[in-house]
């Protein structure tokens, strides 16, 4: 029996060592590795999907495949990760490897012969197993600062047969780590209208007391009821200043394990409900974002584990309690959080809530519809996660719908009846939201069916209509007309639209269709003469812009090569 026991632990140990294999993939650059943000890291509407990894400042540093497989997708998009690659690998996993400067001679080939053929910067494109096959450190590609980056990095991503991404480091990939996660702020919630902490029901902040031992102490609360508690923590590695997300959260409540978190995979589906995770709320108004240790209704996150009663702990009279919080980074660097919890009974009279002429209450379960002169908002069901009462106002055409503060699901529908406004003026006319001290319209994707305008929000905030009669602006910046450009690697144009913003381009040379890179940070159109598309001697160039709206501008010009 003890041998069939012996080996049956042998097995379970290596099933949990193979789990992840470590020594599969390599580090896809040639330098160490160091992050500018970790796996899971909290964003502002999401988890971070992968690893950041510095690239000392610059681009064109070689990106190595991680292993062999073969590019099962390949991405190049204004936002998000730019021009990007996934490889499936054949141990089942893909990686991805975004914000790319170029692709290796072999894949940009391939991908520009889609571009001409679809007349499109942007492309997406799913080659087959065998058509482009990858071999071992293969280069695949140069870094870059392309799509939503706001610097130079390489975005890297291992997602498992399911495509949900999880944690590299899972696999071998190593960091110089040896500071602790440290604590910025430690906050108490009460569950419900019958919870109070420290005489308050709401968000109290508590008083964190940092030990010698990197440990902290929170100053002695009173509680009592379902209470639970909100954590703004970081970590950071040896090599990099930067304020990164932690790997591991527990909450013990009497020496008992209330709640666990581990940041160790997501799905795509799920990361929308960050909002839900944090308290948007404060995040909001103070841009710091609390890590709520609790779980609410319509909380879907599969991050959670061992969560008795969702995290809440029962404080009851004349009690003494401990909670405390352990905070792992991924190299099991630690930090504790001791709160030590009086019981005390204390009466709290109860708010009532009730509507009034300007406020509304939108149900999480159902439909809710608000309706005002020429505006309706439609709010269906699970926009909300919770029942809250809003701010609802019309006046002219600005809709005032509250503020951002409240977390949403989904979009909600903002619905314009534009009768009244003039023929000539209907096809020029958008929902925008305003933004800012100035209340600056930004452009909200607006359809029109009829007399009707229609945008979709997840944002609170206030709303108008807005119109746009101006055309984009279109002007050369390293070329004038009739110039020799023979000895110019690059054509550059630069284009912007104040209002609507940017809808659409296209670019030709004597008629034909040539691909022009769209980088929206420097607002700049980009042609690679090396694409050998332009031929002839005298070049006749035209670019026509259109924005959100319809307005387009046409510039023309002329150009010689040899």
């Amino acid at each position: 029996m003890k041998k069939i026991l012996y080996l049956f632990l042998i097995s379970s140990s290596l099933y949990a060592q193979s789990e992840y294999p470590q020594d599969y993939f390599r580090n896809p650059l040639d330098i160490p590795t160091v992050l500018a943000g970790t796996f899971a890291e909290l964003r502002s509407t999401h988890f971070h999907g992968g690893l950041d990894i510095k690239t000392q400042q610059k681009q064109g540093l070689k990106v190595y495949a991680s292993a062999k497989g073969y590019v099962s997708r390949i991405k190049i998009s204004h936002f998000g990760y730019g021009k990007a690659i996934y490889i499936t690998h054949p141990n089942g996993y893909t990686t991805v490897y975004g914000h790319l400067q170029k692709f290796s001679k072999r894949l940009e080939a391939y991908i520009k012969e889609c571009q001409y053929d679809k007349e499109t910067f942007e492309v997406e494109v799913f080659p087959n197993t065998q058509e482009l096959l990858i071999e071992e450190n293969e280069v695949i590609a140069y870094s870059g600062n392309t799509g939503g980056s706001s610097g130079p990095h390489l975005h890297f991503e291992i997602r498992d047969n399911e495509e949900r991404p999880m944690n590299p480091m899972l696999f071998g990939f190593d960091v110089k780590d040896t500071k602790p996660p440290y604590i910025s702020g430690i906050y108490a919630y009460t569950k419900d209208e019958n919870s109070v902490v420290n005489g308050e029901t709401k968000r109290i902040p508590l008083r964190l007391i940092p030990n010698k031992n990197g440990n902290y102490d929170v100053e002695k609360i009173t509680a009592y009821g379902g209470i639970g508690f909100g954590v703004v923590s970081f970590d950071k590695q040896d090599l990099a200043p930067n304020n990164n997300g932690v790997s591991n959260i527990q909450t013990f409540f009497n020496g008992n394990k209330s709640l666990e978190i581990d940041f160790k995979r997501f799905s795509f589906d799920e990361s929308k409900h960050i909002k839900r995770l944090v308290d948007y709320e404060y995040y909001k108004t103070k841009k710091s974002k609390i890590q709520k240790l609790f779980i609410q209704k319509n909380n879907p996150l599969s991050l959670y584990k061992d969560a008795y009663d969702n995290g809440y702990i029962k404080i009851e009279d004349s009690t003494s309690s401990v909670y405390k919080i352990r905070i792992r980074d991924y190299k099991q660097n630690e930090t504790w959080v001791s709160i030590p919890i009086q019981g005390k009974f204390e009466h709290i009279e109860k708010e009532e809530i009730t509507e009034n002429s300007d406020k509304f209450l939108i149900y999480s379960d159902k439909t809710t519809i608000l309706e005002s002169d020429n505006v309706s908002v439609s709010f269906y069901a699970n926009t909300v996660y919770d029942d809250v009462l809003i701010d609802f106002k019309v006046k002219s055409d600005t809709l005032h719908l509250h503020e951002d503060k409240i977390p949403l699901q989904k979009n909600f529908y903002i619905n314009y009846d534009v009768t009244n406004y003039k023929t000539e003026h209907q096809d020029k006319i958008f929902i925008a939201r305003l933004y800012g001290y100035y209340k600056r319209p930004g452009y909200v994707r607006t359809k029109r069916k009829g007399n009707i305008l229609s945008a979709g929000s997840k944002t609170f905030g206030t709303y108008t209509i807005a119109m746009d009669t101006v055309s984009p602006k279109i002007k050369p910046i390293n070329f004038q007309d009739k110039k020799w450009l023979s000895k110019y690697r690059y054509l550059k144009v630069k284009i912007e639209d104040e209002l609507s913003g940017i809808s659409k381009y296209r670019a030709s040379v004597n008629g034909n269709w040539i691909l022009m890179e769209y980088d929206y940070k420097t607002k700049t159109l980009i042609h690679d003469f090396n694409d050998n598309m332009i031929k002839d001697t005298k070049n006749e160039l035209k670019i026509i812009v259109t924005d959100n709206v319809g307005n387009s501008s046409t510039f023309e010009a002329v150009f010689f090569r040899k």
